[in-house]
C-alpha cells in the first residue's frame, strides 16, 4: 500500500489549508486512515483519525480548528485545517491501519503505513 500525501504550503495565520492523501496498491476495507504531524524539534504527535464509517476522533488542542473526512471511494483522507497558526507548522503524515480495527487508534505503531509528509507553514 502507498500512500501519498499533498495540500501542504505556506499560509499566513487564520489562513486554511486542505491535506489530501491518496492510498494505492494493495485493496483493503475496513481501514483506519489518520494524520500526525511533527513539528521542529518535536516528537511526531496525533493529529486525527476516521475509520472506514466515519468516526473520528481529534487531538484535543485541535478539535473544532481542524477537520477529517474520507471518500472511500477514491480511498483518500482529508484533514482540512482552519483558523491556522504558527505553533502548526510541522511536516504532516498519513497514516493507515489495516487491522480493520472498529475503533481509531492514536498510537502510531499502530498504523502499518505511512505516507511521506507534507510540509506545512504558517507564518505570523
Amino acid at each position: 500500500v502507498q500512500l501519498q500525501a499533498s495540500g501542504g504550503g505556506l499560509v499566513q495565520a487564520g489562513g486554511s489549508l486542505r491535506l489530501s492523501c491518496a492510498a494505492s496498491g494493495r485493496t483493503l476495507s475496513n481501514y483506519v486512515m489518520g494524520w500526525f504531524r511533527q513539528a521542529p524539534g518535536k516528537e511526531r504527535e496525533f493529529v486525527a483519525a476516521i475509520t472506514w464509517f466515519g468516526s473520528s476522533e481529534y487531538a484535543e488542542s485541535l478539535k473544532g480548528r481542524f477537520t477529517i473526512s474520507r471518500d472511500n471511494a477514491k480511498t483518500t483522507v482529508y484533514l482540512q485545517m482552519n483558523s491556522l497558526k504558527p505553533e502548526d507548522t510541522a511536516v504532516y503524515y498519513c497514516a493507515l491501519d489495516s487491522q480493520a480495527p472498529p475503533f481509531v487508534s492514536r498510537t502510531q505503531g499502530r498504523y502499518d503505513y505511512w505516507g511521506q509528509g507534507t510540509q506545512v507553514t504558517v507564518s505570523s
